[in-house]
């Protein structure tokens, strides 16, 4: 999704969760966190309940993502029922 501040198929609200998101995510950048100005725009487009919800699911990709990293699994490594 690297390109996403290019496309132009995002809504605003859209736009400000993947902003969200790239800043929540790319922590190494900015060890201040999460510029206030991002969090204010998200804040602009999703009540607090919204907010706990995207942060939540940015925390859990951003494990799920570690986890591969360290274990060396590729993304996309899993077939549907190959557990069942």
């Amino acid at each position: 999704m690297a390109a996403w501040r290019e496309a132009t198929v995002f809504t605003a609200a859209e736009r400000a969760a993947l902003e969200l998101t790239e800043q929540g995510t790319r922590l190494a950048d900015a060890s201040t966190g999460v510029p206030d100005e991002v969090w204010a725009n998200a804040a602009e487009h999703y009540d607090e309940e919204q907010l706990a919800a995207l942060i939540s699911m940015i925390a859990l990709i951003n494990a799920y993502n570690r986890l591969n990293v360290i274990t060396q699994l590729p993304a996309g490594d899993y077939h549907p029922g190959q557990w069942s």
